[in-house]
């Protein structure tokens, strides 16, 4: 009888035991896979804002792409006769003087070809007068206090005869002195024409939109001659 209920005994322990043992390798068992469950849900959120934040990137890539694909020199004709300054009033048409201006003709249409204008302000209008445009430094609002003293960096000579007129529509070089050009030009809008000194290289007149130059300068200006609303060059197209 003793021997049976220590045999009893012997195996109710070890069914315990074993018991024990089961549910402590169940309860790790299911911990770790509940961990990799959560890992796993972590990383395939991880994975899939990776893979996302990726094909924003490669739009970005492709965008910036084709922006610098069509950031190019724009296509001049083999004979250019004239230029369209597209401005965000409107659009004036002018014909080159070539004949007598070839040097300064080749320079604004140089320059026009590399988007040199684009967004440049037209930062000295005066009524009965003039409008001027062609300062980089426009471009800047911060540089503002020296707008009208910029340029593309190089100065060029004068292309004058000494019997320069400056009828309404005329298109010159601005300058500081004898061959200073650089990137500046004005827009006569005096009738019939500027009283100025044959100092100017003449390189071109207006042929369409003589209305849109009056009406720049037409605009509300500050103290020292400047649009108060910024009159844009938007592009300049060589034709």
């Amino acid at each position: 009888m003793y021997d049976d209920a220590k045999v009893t005994y012997l195996v109710i322990t070890l069914l315990v035991v074993v018991l024990g043992v089961t549910a402590y390798f169940l309860q790790d068992s299911f911990s770790q896979n509940k961990g990799t469950v959560n890992g796993s849900a972590t990383t395939t959120v991880d994975s899939t804002t990776n893979s996302f934040k990726q094909k924003i990137t490669n739009i970005l890539k492709r965008d910036d792409n084709k922006s610098a694909a069509t950031t190019t020199t724009m296509t001049i004709p083999e004979h250019p006769t004239g230029a369209i300054i597209k401005t965000n009033m409107g659009d004036i048409e002018v014909a080159f003087a070539s004949g007598t201006a070839p040097n300064t003709v080749k320079n604004f249409i140089s320059l026009a070809s590399t988007n040199f204008y684009d967004g440049v302000l037209f930062h000295r209008v005066i009524r009965d007068f003039m409008i001027q445009a062609g300062d980089p430094q426009t471009k800047d609002p911060l540089k503002k206090a020296y707008w009208g003293t910029g340029g593309p960096g190089y100065k060029f000579d004068d292309e004058l005869s000494g019997k320069e007129k400056y009828s309404q529509g005329t298109l010159a070089m601005a300058n500081s002195g004898p061959n200073t050009n650089g990137s500046q030009f004005f827009i006569v809008t005096a009738y019939p024409e500027a009283p100025l000194p044959p100092s100017y290289t003449v390189f071109g007149h207006v042929v369409h939109g003589m209305d849109v130059a009056l009406n720049i300068q037409s605009v509300q200006t500050d103290n020292n001659d400047r649009p108060i609303k910024d009159v844009i060059i938007e592009s300049v197209v060589i034709k």
